[in-house]
């Protein structure tokens, strides 16, 4: 929805299924033929990041989904006002994008500064959308108030993010003030449209608004008619509608285009009623008259909002039913209001959210929609816990690795001081984190137990569940289950584990826990530790690796003072690879010693920034996090035996027998 800045709502805190569910065998039949042809499966089909990458506009998707008769959607969300409410949106996207949509869009709101590096502002969600949630982003500008060489450094500025498709709109005057000509070079929507093509040529996919009961400002339905079609000769690419509410007004509407000669996919917007205020908000700023059948239902449970958000559900449900059957409708855009509960159970009822995922293209996650990104397949193994921070020190590379990772004698990667960010905050209150790493720390060995809580998935002392983790963006991978007894046992004994991967020995790329590139491929991967742990372990573990020559070492401390490593004139050593018919072997992911050293720093930080900064200055519970800290070492192991297994966990036996017996020693001399 385009034209509104004031929607403020909550999500509601229950929600009731239908039964009127679709059959299983059905739901089944189309969500395989949906991951065949879905964007995710497409690209992991095509090779994404083994082989150069073709840049596929949005247009062409949309009209591949329509030429072999394919259901998709996408969603639309606006900007939020506060920093908080922009991290917990960055969630959200996350969650939705499991689904996955085709793209998502992103409203501007010109009072809110839209073009600003502000976090609220429209132009940084897009960006974050895109380049740190992996979702096909469509930015929509309004030209109303802006002269041309503001707009053009607006453009070029969602250029340089990436930014590959707009919904371009003329906008209204803020609320109370009237239209004033001489603030804007830009009248018509379709003047914007011209402009966009003028200095960008096709760089941009460019879609417009359409009104399927005329623009209220608009001297006729037929003339409306007839500007739409304006804008699309001069070169618009597909048209979104505004909401309507029965089935016939977009029908005939999409007819009436037609006749009028406009070819282009017209897709339907797609309301779902949440809330009595929203709605009555929603129709009031889009001037739209509500059915009086829907009125009826609504007015006796205008009071209770659950009763009316089922109402909605059910309401939706039959709208986007009646249109996909209709023969004229392939993709449904919902208007979210930044809500998730609804329009998921909407999608699933439809059998359109597609729940199972396709392969993944890579054994590390994609965050980056960004056609500049689309050859990189090679990443240290360091940030595949943390990938929004990868691709924020990364972000003003020019290239991307591609095949190998090379020499890296000092990789420019960016600095990170910004743990303010908005899109690398986790998505949790201080006082949930609290409730789960622990209101008051006595001793590092409380520490150690979160850290296992963590990695079990228990319920801590206080019978809290610890789902979020300093180091992680991410949930737990599905492989740490492979390994996750032996994670459990050293954790609880002081070997704090941020980073891990079991070996691997040639299994089917299609593996559901490790597999990863395209099918009849083969994985490998040499087991992989990473660990914070005490000086004390440090100085027994050093004794004990002389006796394990095939494996590679590097530990450090915080300053960097002390950095030890067997790594010969510090090559990147391969970890993770991958064997597939008709190419050169992958190796997506590395242990790079000089990469490592750069990790460490932000590693260390997150202590403190993360955890640290929960607890008042003075509190013991503050002194404990600073002392592991500032004392810990950060470690990194490799096996390279795959074929073998593990020796890593034998190391670590070794390491704690080690002190015993030097303490046996001790004591008896």
């Amino acid at each position: 929805m385009t034209r509104t800045d004031s929607e403020n709502q909550t999500v509601p805190s229950s929600h009731n299924m239908y039964d009127n569910e679709i059959d299983p065998e059905t739901k089944h039949n189309m969500q395989t033929l949906k991951r065949a042809e879905s964007e995710g499966a497409n690209i992991a089909a095509k090779g994404c990041c083994l082989q150069a990458t073709k840049y596929v506009s949005l247009t062409e998707k949309i009209e591949k989904r329509m030429a072999s008769n394919d259901r998709w959607y996408s969603l639309e969300f606006f900007p939020p006002r506060t920093p908080s409410g922009a991290a917990n949106l960055i969630g959200c996207f996350d969650r939705m994008a499991i689904g996955q949509p085709l793209f998502c869009d992103i409203t501007w709101h010109p009072a809110g500064d839209p073009a600003s590096n502000k976090e609220t502002s429209s132009m940084m969600i897009a960006n974050t959308m895109l380049n740190y949630c992996g979702i096909d982003t469509m930015l929509h500008i309004t030209c109303y108030g802006a002269k041309r060489e503001t707009m053009l450094t607006f453009l070029n500025k969602a250029k340089d993010f990436g930014i590959r498709n707009l919904l371009a709109l003329r906008g209204d005057p803020p609320v109370g003030e009237e239209w004033d000509p001489s603030k804007s070079d830009f009248r018509y929507g379709l003047d914007l449209v011209k402009f966009i093509r003028e200095h960008f040529g096709n760089y941009f996919v460019i879609c417009v608004a359409g009104y399927p009961q005329g623009h209220p400002d608009s001297t006729s339905y037929e003339d409306d008619l007839g500007y739409l079609k304006e804008k699309v000769d001069c070169g618009a690419d597909f048209i979104i509608t505004q909401l309507f509410f029965q089935a016939e007004t977009f029908i005939k509407f999409e007819s009436d285009c037609r006749a009028a000669g406009i070819t282009c996919p017209i897709i339907p917007g797609i309301f779902p009623i949440q809330g009595y205020a929203s709605l009555r908000n929603i129709v009031r700023l889009a001037k739209l008259d509500v059915p009086k059948e829907i009125l009826a239902c609504i007015e006796p449970i205008k009071e209770n909002d659950e009763a009316i958000r089922n109402f909605g559900v059910q309401a939706c449900l039959d709208l986007c039913r009646e249109l996909l059957e209709s023969g004229k409708v392939y993709g449904l855009h919902f208007y979210t209001l930044n809500r998730e509960f609804a329009t998921i159970e909407i999608l699933k009822k439809l059998g359109l959210w597609l729940e199972e995922q396709p392969l993944r293209a890579l054994p590390w996650k994609k965050t980056s929609s960004s056609f500049a990104r689309s050859k990189e397949n090679v990443r240290p193994i360091f940030w595949s816990i943390r990938p929004k921070s990868y691709v924020h020190r990364t972000s003003n590379w020019n290239e991307f690795p591609n095949g190998r990772w090379g020499l890296s004698s000092a990789p420019s990667f960016g600095m990170l001081t910004d743990y303010h960010l908005f899109y690398m905050k986790i998505d949790a209150t201080r006082d949930e984190l609290l409730d789960e790493w622990g209101r008051e720390l006595t001793c590092e060995e409380d520490v150690w137990r979160m850290f296992a809580c963590y990695i079990g998935g228990e319920k801590n002392h206080i019978g809290k569940v610890v789902r979020h983790f300093p180091w992680t963006d991410e949930e737990l991978s599905s492989e740490t289950s492979l390994i996750q007894n032996n994670l459990l046992e050293f954790n609880r004994r002081g070997i704090l584990t941020i980073n891990s991967q079991p070996a691997v020995n040639g299994k089917p790329s299609s593996d559901t826990i490790v597999g990863w590139g395209t099918l009849n491929g083969y994985v490998y991967q040499k087991a992989y530790l990473e660990f914070f742990t005490s000086a004390d372990n440090i100085s027994a573990l050093r004794s004990v690796l002389k006796n394990f020559p095939n494996v590679n070492y590097h530990f450090v401390n915080k300053s960097g003072e002390v950095n030890e490593t067997n790594n010969v004139d510090e090559q990147p050593i391969a970890v993770t690879w991958g064997v597939f018919t008709g190419r050169e072997i992958i190796q997506p992911t590395v242990v790079d010693p000089t990469s490592f050293m750069i990790w460490k720093d932000e590693a260390f930080s997150l202590w403190t920034e993360r955890w640290g900064k929960l607890y008042e200055p003075d509190s013991r519970s503050h002194a404990v996090i600073e002392q592991i800290a500032n004392s810990y070492f950060l470690v990194n192991l490799v096996d390279n035996d795959y074929p073998e297994g593990s020796c890593l966990w034998t190391i670590l036996d070794a390491m704690f027998e080690y002190q015993r017996l030097l303490k046996n020693d001790t004591n008896a001399s």
